[in-house]
């Protein structure tokens, strides 16, 4: 009896820790504001595309 207890409880305890970091996602995701941080990342695929081309070096030129 006394390991099904310890089981139900360590369950109970990873259950309210899955939902705290869910809830800490969301918030960092939605709330916290980082429009300009997620259009930056979205714009690096297409900033080294000049990279490839010959004869232009370091985005000048």
């Amino acid at each position: 009896m006394a390991i099904e207890n310890l089981f139900d409880r360590a369950s109970s305890v990873m259950t309210v820790i899955s939902f705290i970091t869910f809830v800490g996602i969301l918030w960092w995701t939605f709330i916290s504001n980082k429009e300009d941080d997620f259009a930056k990342a979205a714009r690096l695929p297409f900033e080294d595309e000049h990279l490839d081309q010959p004869g232009r070096e370091n985005g000048h030129g």
